[in-house]
């Protein structure tokens, strides 16, 4: 009925009772990515397995990796936003004289970005010498 040859539907059924051939390989996949965390990729993972002794392709471990649903964190990469001499340098007036005889004389600042959860806050701490 469904047209296909007599060969074709043998060896689907005996491919059916092998089961997976990779069932120690995606144990030992799953163990490496839980005992570190998720920060393993494919690339570190391969690594491992080979260190141990198993010889194994590192586009298999990515496509066992797919089935398993395993994906690495992405390590965020550091903000650097200085280009360089831009614009006008304030004038030095302290001139590294940082103590001052009396309240309210000499304030310091500096203004730090921090990228939380996408988004950019600002800290800048005043502080009287």
């Amino acid at each position: 009925m469904a047209d296909l040859a007599r060969s074709t539907f043998y060896y689907q059924k005996k491919a059916l009772q092998l089961g997976d051939k990779y069932a120690n390989v995606k144990v030992r996949i799953q163990s490496i990515f839980d005992e570190h965390k998720g920060r393993y990729g494919y690339r570190h993972i391969t690594a491992v397995i080979r260190h141990e002794g198993i010889r194994i392709n590192h586009k298999t471990i990515q496509r066992l990796m797919g089935e398993l649903g395993l994906k690495s964190y992405v390590r965020l990469k550091k903000y650097c936003a200085y280009r360089g001499e831009v614009g006008l340098a304030a004038p030095n007036v302290l001139e590294r004289r940082f103590v001052a005889k009396r309240p309210n004389n000499k304030w310091v600042t500096d203004v730090t970005e921090f990228n939380l959860g996408g988004e950019k806050l600002y800290l800048s701490p005043i502080l009287d010498l």
